[in-house]
């Protein structure tokens, strides 16, 4: 459930990056581990670990996710993730509808998506919005809400290590 991807309307970013901007090829290449929790307005709470596998050709990052959620249940996703400019990129996961664009400002990465719930039969469409904020000490927050048909419905946290 890692949530990524929106247009940032208005922003304007600097095509150049200093030591402490974000980089995602930078930061998610080789192993990454993360704890999250998913909790909804219906009641629904999970928690989740991910075991992430990143490899970066030059202009794709292929971020294999390994989830093991707490009620036993285990899921793999793959994001794909074309880097159209220093600080953007244009992403793709298999239960994503369409594409996602992240946008990076500094320490921070910002997008929104729509995912299918229930991806097999294509129910249950929500949108994702998420910020990614780099920390001092290296870990990296991805905080996001889930929206349906415009209202909050949910939220996710997701604490990534290196």
């Amino acid at each position: 459930m890692i949530a990524i991807a929106v247009l940032i309307a208005g922003f304007a970013v600097p095509a150049t990056s200093s030591a402490k901007d974000l980089v995602l090829e930078k930061y998610f290449v080789g192993t990454t581990r993360a704890q999250g929790k998913f909790s909804a307005i219906n009641g629904v709470r999970k928690s989740f670990t991910v075991l992430l596998t990143g490899k970066w050709n030059g202009k794709l990052l292929t971020l294999k996710e390994n989830f093991t959620y707490s009620d036993g249940e285990k899921d793999i996703k793959t994001w794909r993730f074309l880097k159209t400019s220093p600080t953007t990129y244009v992403g793709t996961r298999e239960d994503v509808v369409g594409q996602t664009l992240v946008t990076v400002r500094g320490d921070t990465a910002r997008f929104s998506y729509d995912v299918y719930l229930d991806a097999d039969n294509r129910k249950n469409r929500v949108r994702f919005h998420d910020t990614m904020k780099w920390m001092s000490n290296g870990v990296l927050i991805n905080s996001a809400w889930v929206s349906k048909y415009g209202f909050p419905v949910a939220r996710t946290r997701v604490v990534f290590r290196k």
